[in-house]
């Protein structure tokens, strides 16, 4: 039988984060002098740090700034490593899953202390079978990369895979890589976007997609 994988995005999906991103984002960018609106900044999480700060201040900007604004979010986002919070059931959909079968990766632009971070509070290794980081690829969401590398390291082909996140980032990697797409509403972002973006089917937060398992793309 051929692998089936589930791969997952981790800040607002598995993890409730992305506020705390967003938080840092802003406080990078006013030490940096620019003042960019929260509601902004929080419909481009989930991009890499580079192309949000691209879509964010555009192409005009003083590019000699970004990878000090991506250090400061780095250094005030870990200021919240030790008590990251993992949303209610993720890691009982995890192991869920693993248990019926499905090779769980992880597709994130986390990497390094940060991963690690996530991954405590998550809290569910025994269940992933791996992770495709920002640092195993040239590009990030919403190219397919990250995608297509998760479904490598699953041995999987896009047929027998299923992609859960929570913004229209994810949707549209995995939409490109040919994956069926579950999106959830943790993240903030509205189901209509979502749906937009590529969505098979929209849950309200790990915890509903876990508790109607059998009515989603992993029936």
């Amino acid at each position: 039988m051929a692998a089936r994988a589930a791969v997952f995005d981790v800040d607002g999906t598995l993890a409730d984060t992305n506020h705390l991103h967003v938080v840092a984002w802003w406080e990078a960018f006013r030490q940096a002098g620019h003042t960019v609106p929260m509601p902004d900044i929080h419909r481009a999480v989930g991009l890499g740090s580079g192309d949000l700060i691209e879509r964010l201040l555009g192409p005009d900007r003083d590019r000699d700034q970004d990878s000090a604004i991506s250090s400061a979010h780095k250094a005030l986002y870990g200021t919240y490593f030790d008590r990251l919070p993992a949303f209610a059931g993720a890691c009982d959909l995890l192991r869920t899953l693993a248990g019926r079968g499905w090779r769980v990766v992880l597709a994130t632009s986390a990497s390094g202390p940060e991963l690690a971070a996530l991954r405590r509070a998550v809290d569910a290794d025994e269940a992933i079978a791996d992770t495709a980081s920002s640092d195993d690829v040239d590009e990030g969401k919403p190219s397919p990369e990250p995608v297509q590398l998760a479904l490598e390291l699953a041995g999987a082909e896009a047929e027998q895979a299923v992609f859960v996140g929570d913004t229209v980032w994810d949707m549209e990697a995995a939409a490109r890589a040919g994956v069926r797409t579950v999106a959830l509403l943790s993240g903030g972002i509205p189901r209509a976007d979502l749906e937009r973006a590529g969505a098979d089917a929209v849950f309200r937060d790990v915890a509903d997609l876990r508790a109607r398992l059998d009515e989603s793309p992993f029936a």
